[in-house]
């Protein structure tokens, strides 16, 4: 059995698998041939691991498979039968968090402002590749077929990961039950391990970090204000 971890970029996926892996004591995957967040932050965290065979073999098996995405609904890869966890956040606040992400490299340079916003400008506009927009990669998982994706805001984790995760994990593998003692690192104690890449963990930073032309922009593409309103983002 697969159940896809199905999120655009910088929505609390990795939060998500870490939170799992410490309650159900299950490894984790990811859809593409290297796991990048683990290879950064370590595979020991939400116990990452190598595909153990192909995806139709790990979707007949007994075994339930947690495998990470940040590709659309209708990838060939994904099969119709499949369930989802589908975690969700503000698409500003994504955008902000990704292009903070990609240029935290340029955090001295002088030009650092200009080559963020380039960069959170690119995030918005992209209508290419397995991740598309965030809209189009939002509203490909919202509008998917039978089964519905069990979908998990990221303002829930953050504030209650156990909470978000039992309840998504009950409608996805029901067959798992959760360790009563486990424990779950909070945000603020990724934070101060891995600060680049455990940012902030907060909602609204868009209000701060992203420009006005580029928020108007946001909300000027179609998918972007067709989802923000679905998924209950104002």
């Amino acid at each position: 059995m697969i159940v896809w971890l199905a999120s655009f970029p910088r929505s609390g996926n990795t939060f998500f698998r870490i939170a799992l892996h410490r309650l159900y004591r299950v490894p984790t995957y990811v859809v593409y041939d290297v796991d990048g967040v683990a290879a950064r932050i370590g595979p020991e965290l939400m116990d990452a691991r190598a595909r153990p065979s192909t995806f139709d073999e790990m979707r007949a098996s007994d075994d339930v498979h947690f495998v990470k995405t940040h590709r659309r609904r209708d990838d060939p890869v994904i099969a119709a039968e499949d369930r989802a966890v589908h975690l969700v956040r503000d698409g500003r606040d994504a955008v902000v968090s990704w292009a903070r992400l990609n240029t935290a490299h340029l955090a001295g340079a002088t030009d650092h402002k200009e080559r963020f916003a380039a960069e959170a400008r690119s995030i918005i506009t992209r209508r290419t590749g397995g991740t598309g927009g965030w809209g189009q990669n939002v509203l490909s998982w919202h509008r998917s077929a039978s089964p519905d994706p069990i979908r998990v805001r990221f303002e829930d984790l953050i504030a209650d990961p156990r909470a978000a995760v039992v309840a998504a994990v009950a409608q996805a593998a029901p067959g798992l039950a959760p360790d009563e003692h486990a424990s779950i690192p909070t945000f603020g104690e990724l934070h101060d391990s891995e600060p680049g890449f455990f940012r902030s963990g907060t909602t609204g930073t868009h209000r701060s970090e992203l420009p006005p032309d580029l928020h108007d922009l946001f909300w000027e593409t179609p998918d972007n204000a067709t989802a923000m309103r679905l998924t209950g983002y104002r």
